[in-house]
């Protein structure tokens, strides 16, 4: 495919669209692998396949393995439901949650996201979502990005108390946000300081330079 051994030279956008959510995204071969981008950062694969993968190791693959069940907020491509699937071998119950149904239709296309038998992936809003849902989850992803900007909503003190009920005894949240300024560097350590005694939090520091993970246990 010549297309894909041009990439390793110069990437190469094959698909491109606008999106009310997203605004611009585009599918691109580069370095010799798709990947799907907003505007100005990467959404699925590529760099940000590589700062999740890491998030998920803090964790530990063969305890991941063990979950029954998994929630993502923020599917996108589904980098990392694929390296769940693909590379942890996780056979549990997998929800994606996406707002954006443009990108879900991609996912599907290019990445065959609709292949994946423990999947299942629900057009809605992360928010609206784990408000109604009555179910439990062993781990909680959250990837939730407009472009380069993070929903407010992420760091207030309803949705993650929210979140913390949703989570079993012993189970985790992934969190990967973005740092790119003194703002979101506080920002940060205001939602650090929200995990008392019955969590262990931890945070990674820019992982791929603007990124910075929370892996949080609940304890009790």
């Amino acid at each position: 495919m010549l297309r894909k051994l041009f990439s390793y030279f110069v990437p190469v956008t094959i698909y491109k669209t606008n999106s009310a959510v997203s605004k611009s995204l585009e599918i691109t071969w580069n370095n010799g692998e798709l990947v799907l981008d907003s505007q100005n950062t990467n959404y699925s694969y590529g760099s940000l396949q590589r700062i999740l993968r890491k998030g998920l190791k803090y964790i530990g693959f063969e305890r991941i393995r063990s979950f029954n069940s998994i929630l993502v907020l923020g599917v996108a491509g589904g980098s990392v439901i694929k390296t769940l699937v693909d590379e942890i071998k996780y056979t549990g119950s997998i929800i994606g949650v996406e707002i954006d149904e443009n990108i879900i239709q991609m996912a599907n296309h290019y990445f065959q996201l609709n292949q994946i038998t423990n999947l299942q992936i629900i057009h809605d809003d992360a928010f609206e979502f784990v408000l109604k849902t009555k179910a439990q989850y062993d781990l909680i992803i959250i990837d939730i990005f407009q472009d380069t900007n993070m929903p407010n909503f992420l760091f207030e003190d309803f949705f993650i108390n929210r979140i913390n009920s949703l989570l079993n005894t012993n189970g985790f949240i992934l969190f990967n946000t973005m740092v790119i300024n003194k703002k979101d560097e506080e920002r940060n350590l205001l939602y650090k300081s929200k995990f008392g005694g019955n969590y262990s939090l931890r945070m990674y520091p820019k992982v791929e330079t603007h990124n910075e993970l929370f892996t949080i246990k609940k304890l009790a």
